[in-house]
């Protein structure tokens, strides 16, 4: 918890708050359903949260904004973006039932208003939105197709409506066939943890 700490010195009491509840809510339910790995467990801020929240280093969402997390398995990266983002609007989606069933939980437990979820894939969701965040859940010229026409044209943050997407190693190849603008922002320059060290935020403009 003070890695979060560290990394973002202006947070609220009330998201302070919902930080430190999140891994003994995630410790309970990883008991029952595993959806973090044991051996990360013990790293849960650095390797689920902070992780998550390298997003927030890439874009401050404004109030009003709407993102989905698609294949959020347990939650990320969509709920440490949402404790971090109140004024947004999160729609998490996972095709897994029992993780979402980890995501409900969660959700109520923290009264985190601005969170919807859905067991859907993201192809059968019909809304718009102005972000698509995942943590590689797939190669990203997998992933365009299956969220391209879920991206509102109206933008209005600092970068145009997009897909920001966590994924780590050489994305040169992965990356080589995406036509649209796209920017990979280096984690370990926002983070200076070894785990982070090949880690990164590729971002890709779909409007």
């Amino acid at each position: 918890m003070e890695l979060i700490k560290k990394y973002f010195p202006n947070l609220t009491q009330d998201q302070i708050s919902k930080f430190e509840r999140l891994k003994p809510l995630y410790e309970e339910w990883n008991q029952q359903i595993n959806v973090i790995s044991r051996k990360d467990m013990d790293q849960f801020y650095e390797r689920h949260v902070l992780h998550s929240l390298a997003i927030a280093k890439v874009i401050r969402f404004k109030p009003g904004t709407t993102i989905m997390d698609v294949g959020t398995g347990g939650g990320f990266p969509g709920i440490p973006l949402a404790i971090m983002f109140p004024k947004s609007r999160f729609h998490l989606v996972d095709s897994i039932g029992k993780k979402i069933k980890v995501v409900e939980a969660v959700v109520e437990a923290l009264d985190l208003k601005n969170v919807q979820f859905n067991h859907k894939r993201a192809e059968e969701i019909n809304f718009k939105f102005d972000f698509i965040v995942s943590r590689a859940v797939t190669k990203m010229p997998v992933f365009i197709p299956w969220v391209r026409n879920k991206i509102n044209k109206v933008h209005k943050n600092g970068l145009p409506n997009g897909i920001l997407y966590l994924k780590g190693g050489d994305l040169t190849e992965e990356m080589s066939t995406v036509q649209t603008f796209h920017e990979t922002f280096n984690i370990p320059e926002f983070f200076a943890e070894e785990f982070f060290e090949t880690k990164k935020v590729v971002y890709v403009q779909l409007h």
